[in-house]
């Protein structure tokens, strides 16, 4: 009746993930249009505080002079790392490494430029034709998120973002045009990014301006109902053209633990755990949990929605949940005098003193992946796949040519320890994309310094450089941990 698992299934799906904001470029090319992504900006001379604080609120001034032809400005994300003309030569790494999947995202903008056209971009479909084709050669199969913080900049714009009711149409028009198209190519799918992050940046979760907004938690949790909507609709749509496919949620998961035994720590942790689970409560069970009525009326919010939206989402829940894990924090229910955590935070936190840090402060808890493993499965009782989790830091490329990224081999062997932990727990894990296999335009900060991959890619955070791929001393051990299954991690 009872089987201890030892080891990673046989057909575990080891790879690396990145975004198509982050790593394409050809923003000029093909017929894309701008994404909400294309409007950061990377300027050295500014505080480095202040790098993140666009990704966290946006500005009008900032998007129109995103829109001038003849801003001097510079915008990462429209230049990437190239992969839009490289695409198979990274794959190839990929391929060199032993991925069996990568998990990728489609540009919106690359098939419908401006979100609302009725037809979509021949150009762009080909794109990622020719894409999946390339991976399909290699043997790796492909897991798309079909929206990962790159929507359009004009439903943003013209139409205000996720908050109205319009986009749930546009959106479901895209994930129909794609999923017609790579009915055959591709099997694994994801609706939302991080669809829990509309807390920390309603900018790229939900195009929403927080200057249009006076009350922008309203504005947050309706754009997110918007999205739980049209994520089942998209859902109802693939499943009926091929039941077969599998299609997952993903949030950000920052594991929180009380800071004391104080019951008022303990209980401020089960309510700001309850902030982040919330999204994949709805998508993964199919309809909003109890505590939605308090949570919501502490925050005087009031959903419009529409009668069909209960019984839509009801019927088409998610068939697996997958999310990010960089780090834990601490939840105090009177962190005044207590060290604020930092990092990709969007539950808040205050730091825990037993755990290190990286260069960007955040909190490093491999053992923290194993509890949240067993939380989420415990929870859903449904397969779990870890779509992100790596170690940002600046890599030096040495006089000989090699980059010894030890301290990243470090990370990501104590996580892998306890995914296999979690396993022998008793939890369905069915795949690990480590984050930015290949380094990429960091989403928060949008600097190139702030390096995750396997792979360095020679470029500066001006976007200057050769752009010439270069293997890290992590590469050839994330080879042996692939070839392996998981066995070999020294």
């Amino acid at each position: 009746m009872f089987q201890l698992k030892n080891k990673f299934p046989e057909n575990f799906l080891w790879g690396g993930a990145t975004a198509a904001n982050q790593i394409e470029g050809g923003s000029d090319v093909g017929g894309k249009g701008l994404s909400v992504a294309d409007v950061y900006i990377f300027d050295p001379k500014m505080p480095k505080e202040n790098w993140t604080d666009q990704w966290h609120m946006m500005t009008h001034k900032q998007v129109e002079e995103a829109q001038n032809p003849n801003s001097t400005k510079y915008y990462p994300k429209r230049y990437g790392i190239d992969f839009y003309h490289n695409y198979k030569e990274d794959i190839a790494l990929f391929a060199d490494m032993g991925f069996k999947v990568y998990r990728m995202s489609l540009a919106w903008t690359r098939i419908f430029p401006n979100g609302d056209e009725l037809e979509p971009n021949e150009e762009g479909l080909a794109f990622y034709e020719r894409v999946f084709d390339e991976l399909n050669k290699h043997g790796i199969e492909p897991l798309v998120s079909l929206s990962h913080y790159e929507m359009p900049l004009h439903l943003a714009t013209e139409y205000g973002g996720w908050v109205n009711r319009k986009v749930i149409d546009f959106y479901v028009r895209f994930a129909t045009t794609v999923f017609k198209r790579y009915k055959d190519k591709v099997k694994y799918w994801v609706t939302f990014n991080e669809i829990n992050c509309v807390k920390h940046h309603p900018w790229t979760s939900i195009g929403v301006v927080e200057e249009n907004h006076p009350h922008i938690e309203q504005a947050k949790f309706q754009g997110a109902h918007h999205q739980f909507v049209a994520s089942a609709l998209a859902i109802k749509a693939w499943k009926e053209i091929n039941p077969e496919v599998k299609v997952g949620c993903m949030i950000s998961y920052q594991l929180l633990v009380p800071y004391s035994c104080d019951p008022d720590d303990i209980q401020k942790t089960v309510e700001k755990q309850r902030e982040s689970l919330f999204f994949t409560d709805v998508q993964a069970r199919g309809y909003y949990p109890a505590y939605t009525a308090r949570m919501l009326a502490e925050r005087n919010v009031v959903l419009e929605t529409q009668p069909e939206d209960e019984q839509i989402m009801r019927e088409n829940p998610v068939d697996f949940v997958s999310f990010s894990y960089y780090m834990s924090s601490a939840v105090s229910a009177h962190p005044e005098n207590l060290e604020g955590a930092v990092g990709n935070l969007i539950t808040g936190g205050v730091e825990n003193p037993y755990l290190p840090k990286s260069e960007w402060g955040w909190q490093i808890d491999p053992k923290g992946l194993r509890s949240a493993l067993n939380q989420l499965y415990d929870r859903y009782q449904k397969p779990l796949f870890i779509a992100e989790n790596g170690l940002g830091a600046v890599d030096v490329v040495e006089e000989d040519g090699k980059i010894n990224d030890d301290y990243r081999i470090d990370y990501l062997r104590e996580h892998i320890k306890q995914i296999k932990e979690a396993i022998k727990d008793g939890v369905d894990v069915f795949g690990y994309t480590s984050w930015g296999c290949i380094d990429m335009i960091s989403a928060s900060t949008s600097q190139m310094s702030k390096r995750y991959g396997y792979i360095y890619v020679d470029q500066d955070d001006m976007g200057r450089g050769t752009k010439r791929r270069i293997k890290k001393k992590s590469f050839d051990w994330y080879k042996n941990v692939i070839a392996s299954n998981g066995e070999q991690l020294d």
